[in-house]
């Protein structure tokens, strides 16, 4: 199943759980992950699948090696599966191309100046968070032409700062970095809320526009959690620009 968020500007966010495709335990059932162990023509039906229900081009979705650090790459087109470089964030200034992005308890950040006609999609775990992989993709959105004031952002499903367990070390480096990420689970002990610092990462970056998914990967059943699972698939959270906005009546633009 894919939930879907059309805004009037054009601009395209969708999220997918993991019910609706044709992989079998531990990954069912709509693994959009390659790298996890599945089987791999599983992982390319499920792809075709989730490109299908969403109109678009499974040939044209563009994914990433992702590693949890803060690299960005422009793209204007598809990568072949041996060429797709080790990023965790892709933007692009071609309308109708659509980027993509893996979790399983991680934030998925997906980002569109439709005016511009520039889009974003960044991988953001802790230690993306650390790095600084959301500014990072903001600012090669900015390089493009885009403006931060007009940039619409979307979280997706992730692990909560109720569940994200860590060390008091780790929750102390985290949040010397971003303080917003310090939190406490609902047992009383250190964690981190990834979210909540990516949202003040977006802040100080100049994005007002934000939407937030309310869902915890590790509390919900319909979604991959690898803290909760180990061995398990992964989500993909989609944005795609379609056609530009036309001007209103006076030339105000959608």
């Amino acid at each position: 199943m894919i939930g879907q968020q059309h805004h009037e500007s054009g601009a395209h966010f969708a999220f997918t759980d993991r019910w609706g495709g044709v992989s079998a335990a531990p990954y069912e059932q709509l693994n959009l992950g390659g790298a996890v162990g599945d089987d791999p023509a599983s992982v390319r039906a499920n792809r075709e699948l989730a490109a299908r229900q969403l109109g678009l081009d499974p040939a044209a979705v563009v994914w990433m090696n992702q590693v949890h650090g803060r690299d960005v790459a422009v793209v204007d087109g598809p990568w072949r599966d041996a060429d797709i470089p080790c990023v965790d964030a892709v933007v692009t200034a071609r309308r109708g191309l659509a980027l993509a992005v893996l979790t399983a308890d991680c934030t998925p950040v997906l980002l569109a100046d439709p005016v511009a006609g520039i889009a974003g999609a960044a991988h953001a775990g802790r230690p993306g968070l650390v790095a600084g992989v959301v500014p990072a993709a903001v600012a090669a959105m900015t390089e493009l032409g885009a403006e931060p004031s007009r940039i619409l952002a979307y979280t997706g499903p992730a692990v909560c700062g109720r569940c994200y367990e860590v060390p008091e070390a780790m929750r102390a480096e985290v949040a010397g970095v971003v303080p917003e990420a310090w939190s406490t689970t609902s047992w009383s002990t250190p964690s981190v809320d990834v979210t909540a610092g990516v949202r003040a990462q977006l802040a100080a970056a100049g994005v007002r526009l934000r939407e937030d998914s309310h869902i915890c990967t590790r509390e919900s059943a319909d979604h991959f959690s690898y803290r909760r699972d180990r061995t398990t698939g992964r989500l993909a959270s989609y944005v795609w620009l379609g056609d530009a906005p036309g001007p209103r009546p006076g030339g105000a633009v959608l």
